[in-house]
């Protein structure tokens, strides 16, 4: 077993249960099970992001990131980057200490600006380099529109196929809004004439996130991985 035992789980985090369970659901599904894995979670943090901080969407994204990667690390930590015209933080939230977490985080942040994908790609390529782990990484990156400078994200995605990195961007916000024609774009980026293979995702969560159902959430969190994995693997980038 990769990860975090269901035991572990009911002692250190009670209220993650329910998910730690949907998440091994949907793993095992998509043929994850006992697959090791990095997971991050990226956050946007500009100004039209507000609401689903107050409204409690991006804990409840975080409570359900760090319920899947229970199953596919042994740390119980997942490392969070908020991004906005610039890093906000790099931080992580933690099995033992998740309830409440992102609004402790947010209170020492700044201002809100507006939405640079690059950089925070460009800090969890830095993060993963620098821990020095051997296992793939699945990146969850959320955010509620495009990003200012789309060349540079564009640049950075294909410039990280040859990393053992799986991109996995989920939009905030109403489904009809022009914000993620990018997104889609990113997500059919032309193999192998702009990036050696697919490595990354796009869905759309809807205007109010927390209504997806924890199982098609998973669902769709690690449809693409399995997909991905066997490609990496075939192209020597996952060992």
């Amino acid at each position: 077993m990769a990860g975090i035992s269901l035991s572990k789980v009911e002692e250190t985090a009670p209220a993650l249960v329910s998910l730690y369970k949907s998440a091994g659901v949907s793993l095992d599904k998509h043929g994850l099970s006992g697959q090791r894995a990095a997971v991050y979670l990226v956050v946007d943090y500009s100004g039209s992001m507000k609401p689903y901080y107050k409204d409690g969407s991006v804990q409840a994204l975080a409570d359900r990131v760090l319920g899947l990667s229970a199953h596919f690390d042994d740390d119980g930590t997942v490392p969070v980057v908020f991004f906005s015209t610039d890093i906000d933080a790099v931080t992580d939230i933690a099995l033992d200490n998740h309830q409440g977490r992102i609004e402790r985080i947010v209170a020492g942040l700044g201002h809100m600006g507006k939405t640079s994908y690059h950089l925070a790609m460009d800090a969890v390529i830095d993060h993963y380099l620098d821990s020095g782990s051997k296992a793939p990484a699945l990146v969850v990156f959320q955010t509620d529109g495009g990003p200012i400078n789309k060349l540079a994200a564009e640049r950075y995605l294909c410039k990280a196929a040859r990393l053992p990195l799986f991109w996995q961007f989920i939009g905030f916000g109403d489904a009809t809004s022009k914000q993620f024609d990018f997104l889609r774009k990113l997500d059919e980026l032309a193999v192998p004439a702009k990036r050696p293979l697919d490595n990354a995702g796009f869905f759309h969560a809807g205007s109010d996130p927390r209504q997806v159902s924890d199982s098609d959430l998973y669902d769709r969190l690690v449809s693409e991985f399995p997909q991905w994995l066997s490609a990496a693997r075939s192209l020597g980038i996952v060992r």
